[in-house]
């Protein structure tokens, strides 16, 4: 039911970025890939609560895809995302809770966050963004932050988007519209190998 449904190069945040194209990184034919675009969450979409359930490795006819598997509440289903080998180690090691010492990349945008006084509030996946050649999409996501000015809305990739949330516990969402579109079957998942296993240690 799902078409695979993964990620490209981010966009910035809320700015005149919401033509930029989407990154060239291909998608293994039936699923779909992540970037930000500036797409707000109207009212009207029910958000459900989600949870990263594994980082995992596909194999394709591409050869071997990263894929973040979410679970969301009341569901047997799950949504997969697949992402790139540096993303899927930051959620991994962001799951992990671990000091390993010097910041990456998703530690050092939480410390100046946090030195500027925000803080994380939720994550949501919003919607999928259809390729030209239909097979598959982007999934597109927002990064909900209370900042000293108030509420602001950024959008990200979603797996740099749930590699901040590992690190927070910051509440995860996903639309109904984009769960029924992209969810799967979780024991094809299941079977496939932890991202740990295949990187080494983290």
């Amino acid at each position: 039911m799902s078409s695979w449904t993964g990620e490209g190069e981010p966009v910035s945040a809320r700015s005149s970025s919401r033509t930029g194209a989407v990154g060239a990184a291909a998608a293994p034919a039936g699923h779909a890939f992540a970037t930000g675009h500036v797409f707000p969450l109207p009212p009207e979409d029910v958000a459900m609560q989600a949870s990263i359930d594994a980082v995992r490795v596909a194999g394709t006819p591409e050869g071997p895809v990263p894929v973040v598997v979410l679970a969301v509440e009341g569901e047997s289903d799950v949504v997969p995302i697949f992402i790139g080998f540096s993303e899927a180690t930051s959620i991994a090691r962001g799951l992990e809770a671990e000091d390993i010492g010097r910041p990456l990349t998703h530690d050092l945008l939480l410390d100046v966050m946090e030195e500027l006084g925000s803080r994380i509030d939720r994550i949501v996946v919003t919607g999928i963004e259809e390729r030209d050649d239909g097979q598959g999409g982007t999934y597109i996501a927002d990064i909900h932050l209370q900042t000293p000015r108030g509420e602001t809305v950024i959008d990200a990739r979603p797996s740099d988007s749930l590699a901040l949330a590992a690190r927070t516990n910051a509440s995860i969402e996903i639309t109904e519209d984009v769960f029924e579109d992209s969810r799967d079957d979780s024991e094809k998942f299941d079977e496939l190998e932890d991202i740990r296993n295949v990187s080494g240690e983290l």
